[in-house]
């Protein structure tokens, strides 16, 4: 994939999106290959081996159990010492550790262990100054995401123990007031017009724009595993414009409003394997940009698997879009299970697939396989597509460019539900039908409404 550095430049960004990394860091931090299998050419995904690094913990820089700031100078400090040896551990030990904002560098690896829990702060100050990151496919400068990296190499976060966020504020803003809502007017508008991303500042004022929990900004080689991540204000990790990303045996438990596991957007080879994810949205989101914004970047999301990961609660096993301006292509979703959970209100579980776009998103959706899939019960069905999901955005502001988007080669196979709605339920275009979509091996024990439904379909089959 060839990023578009002068795009990037022309956003406002000045940093440079595939920066050089000193020769000393690349040649003290080996990466390991990591094979994936796929319907299409899928590269191996290359991330950071950091079994040789030094180790920094935290308490040698000042953590204290009784004060989050004392612990979130301490976290950055050991982050900066582990950056300047030329790649490092940073280890947070067991124990509960309060802090604010974390900003990864380079060649470094945040390891929790075993009994460690980072418990981050709800105040929105502790977030300031803004960063470069996104909403809902928007480039903003907002508050920092919880953890943060922004034009990484060989970066990670591993270990045991587990992530948490406190959310007494950002449960409160969950409700998306009207000013919040105005404020996604106007953050609309700008990218429409092509305002430049640092003029975008989104951090003031009642614009309530929730950050991410985990957000990987232009990165490449990232590595997450092992940990538990608890509760999040917004999306929980958030691959965003990077490449090679590896996220494995990683729990989520988060069930707040826009609370996704994990939303590759503008991410080029990509594994999620072995997770659990306990949701209050979908499980898997993939995006590519909304609108103007996605067309100006034009970095599609491409070369997604999906394997060995159970769902307990969550709306879709895996969404795509309807932030897709990019263009979305090759994602394959394998050996997977969702289940109904233990919470005491469940997410309602709709979908297996579910393709979700709308008239102004343009881009493309093409290449997509789920194979060896099973789940209880479904709200939804198996397979969904519906062209004109647009949310609260259908009241919000006008279409103002009317692109649609091509959605071709999907491929269903082998498939075991024991309860749901539908089987597939495809809502194409006139101007523009969904093309070759085929479920092959797909049962489903009862139905609860009309098995298949299908508008403006070509080459469609059931065998």
């Amino acid at each position: 994939m060839q990023l578009d550095r002068r795009a990037l430049l022309g956003a406002g960004l000045t940093a440079p999106l595939l920066a050089a990394v000193p020769a000393r860091a690349a040649l003290r931090l080996p990466r390991r290959s990591v094979g994936v299998a796929a319907p299409f050419d899928m590269p191996s995904v290359a991330v950071p081996d950091f079994s040789a690094s030094r180790r920094f913990p935290i308490t040698d820089f000042g953590a204290d159990p009784g004060d989050q700031a004392k612990t979130g100078a301490a976290i950055a400090r050991a982050i900066a010492a582990a950056n300047a040896a030329g790649s490092g551990v940073v280890v947070v030990p067991a124990g509960v550790w309060p802090t604010g904002k974390v900003h990864l560098k380079s060649n470094v690896n945040l390891h929790l262990a075993k009994g460690a829990t980072l418990l981050f702060s709800s105040n929105p100050g502790d977030y300031l100054p803004a960063v470069p990151t996104s909403w809902e496919g928007f480039e903003c400068y907002n508050y920092s995401p919880l953890v943060y990296a922004y034009d990484c190499e060989n970066v990670a976060i591993s270990g045991e123990g587990r992530l948490k966020a406190r959310l007494d504020v950002w449960q409160l803003w969950y409700a998306r007031p009207k000013p919040h809502l105005d404020a996604l007017v106007r953050l609309d508008d700008m990218a429409a017009r092509g305002v430049p991303v640092a003029e975008r500042q989104m951090a003031v004022g009642e614009a309530h724009l929730r950050p991410h929990f985990v957000q990987f900004n232009r990165c490449r080689n990232v590595l997450v595993e092992d940990i538990s991540i608890e509760d999040s204000p917004f999306w929980v990790l958030h691959p965003f414009l990077c490449r090679d990303v590896v996220i494995r045996r990683v729990k989520v438990r988060a069930h707040g409003h826009n609370n996704d596991g994990v939303d590759p957007e503008m991410s080029e080879n990509v594994l999620i394997e072995d997770c659990v994810f306990d949701q209050g949205d979908d499980a898997i989101a993939i995006k590519s940009g909304s609108n103007q914004d996605g067309w100006r970047l034009g970095v599609p999301s491409r070369n997604i698997v999906m394997r060995g990961c159970r769902v307990k609660n969550g709306h879709q096993l895996c969404a795509i879009g309807s932030e897709l301006s990019a263009g979305i292509e090759n994602v394959f979703v394998t050996d997977c299970h969702f289940e109904r959970g233990e919470v005491a209100a469940p997410t309602p579980i709709n979908n297996i697939l579910f393709i979700k776009t709308n008239e102004r998103r343009g881009g493309f959706v093409r290449n997509v396989f789920v194979s060896n899939v099973t789940a209880t019960k479904v709200a939804g069905g198996v397979l969904s597509i519906d062209t004109d999901v647009l949310y609260q955005w259908r009241n919000l502001v006008p279409t103002r460019e009317r692109r649609l988007t091509p959605i071709e080669n999907i491929l269903v196979d082998n498939v075991c539900v024991d309860e749901a709605k539908f089987l597939c339920s495809i809502k194409g275009q006139a101007e523009l039908p969904v093309r070759s979509v085929a479920l092959k091996g797909v049962k489903v024990g009862r139905f609860s409404g009309t098995p298949v439904l299908t508008e403006h379909v070509e080459e469609f089959s059931i065998r």
